[in-house]
């Protein structure tokens, strides 16, 4: 059996590109993963994601827990056969998700307690049953339980969550155990604080992970601060594993977390936009609801291959979404996640070939030029 295991293949500054190996695939980084938050990436079918060029999808701890069930999911085969993508899946602690999303939580130094935001019934998450909970879902890549203070917050608050999150790390790695072929990653935390993303990283080094996230970011505290973390943060990790950043983010935010050596991230946005009429395009945001697309025979952009953009123009576009038509969000989420995937293969081709900075200043300045004038 393939075991996990991560190559670098280039560098481009601290730019990296390699893959990681997996008993269901390789995953090539840099690397955009979907969300597939209940089992499924919103409006999109498995094969459809895959087509975009996906080699690992993101599922959600916290909601499959409370539905359909992490028990339910192991009895009907795992995560992968229950919706039917049979390559590479990370799954998250459960963590984010209570801290934002949950009603009335509790927290202690043993776990969470909380009341589901379903039907508000009471549940309690811990390391070990994050742990519990990830194995009977079966994914490929498994996440460290922590906790994740919003910013902005004191530094007294930062640093004591913090401490807090790496021994539930230790508690984590513990109830683990030893899963040949899977990966846990152990998440550093610290804000925007050098000092204590420093002590989280060495704490996270001495109990030893398969591949390393960068959490706590994309939560409030804009790019600049976030790029300024980035860029000492990844650095502090090890250079032989993978590096994760959660959450993140908009086309911008990914170019320049890859830039300052992260090698992968998630992100609900191209899924999220798709269904609220906003396509991301090569040269910007482009708002689908607007009047000045009815009439207009245009693709989205005339150099994408995706299928809204092979096959329908700007104004069938905005006509479906106006009619509240199930298929405006499926085929917009299907060139975002397309346009996505099209900048993770540009910067891998681009860090492999020594020209990432030219790559970049064409992208930002093709970004700038805006939308097509209109008709």
């Amino acid at each position: 059996m393939t075991e996990f295991h991560f190559t670098l293949h280039a560098t481009d500054g601290a730019a990296r590109t390699g893959r990681i190996d997996t008993p269901r695939g390789e995953i090539r980084t840099p690397a955009f993963m979907p969300v597939g938050t209940a089992a499924t990436v919103k409006a999109m079918l498995p094969e459809s994601v895959r087509e975009t060029g996906a080699d690992i999808l993101l599922g959600n701890t916290y909601h499959l827990m409370l539905r359909p069930g992490a028990e339910r999911v192991a009895r009907l085969g795992g995560l992968h056969r229950f919706m039917n993508w049979d390559r590479p899946i990370l799954t998250d602690s459960g963590g984010f998700q209570v801290m934002s999303l949950a009603e009335l939580r509790k927290l202690d130094e043993d776990g969470v307690t909380f009341r589901s935001h379903i039907d508000g019934s009471k549940h309690r998450l811990s390391p070990e049953t994050s742990m519990e909970i990830q194995r009977l879902l079966g994914s490929d890549i498994v996440m460290a339980f922590d906790e994740c203070p919003a910013l902005p917050a004191d530094r007294e608050r930062i640093a004591s969550s913090m401490r807090l999150s790496m021994r539930w790390a230790a508690r984590s790695r513990a109830a683990f155990g030893d899963r040949p072929g899977h990966a846990l990653f152990g998440i550093q935390q610290g804000g925007l604080e050098r000092d204590l993303r420093a002590e989280s990283a060495e704490a996270l080094r001495e109990i030893g992970f398969e591949g390393y996230a960068i959490g706590g970011l994309a939560v409030g505290e804009g790019q600049e601060a976030m790029f300024g973390c980035l860029d000492y943060a990844p650095g502090m990790l090890p250079e032989d594993k993978p590096r994760y950043l959660m959450g993140v983010g908009k086309p911008d935010d990914i170019v320049g977390a890859v830039k300052r050596g992260v090698d992968m991230m998630d992100c609900v946005l191209p899924s999220r936009s798709g269904r609220t009429g906003q396509a991301w395009t090569r040269r910007g945001q482009v708002n689908i609801k607007n009047a000045r697309h009815a009439d207009d025979p245009r693709p989205l952009d005339e150099h994408c291959t995706c299928p809204a953009c092979r096959s329908y123009s700007r104004a069938y576009l905005h006509h479906v979404f106006r009619a509240g038509e199930m298929i405006s969000g499926m085929l917009l989420t299907w060139h975002n996640l397309h346009y996505f995937q099209e900048i993770m293969a540009g910067m891998r081709a681009a860090i492999s070939e020594g020209r990432f900075a030219a790559w970049e200043a064409d992208f930002h300045a093709t970004r700038a030029e805006g939308d097509i004038e209109p008709l």
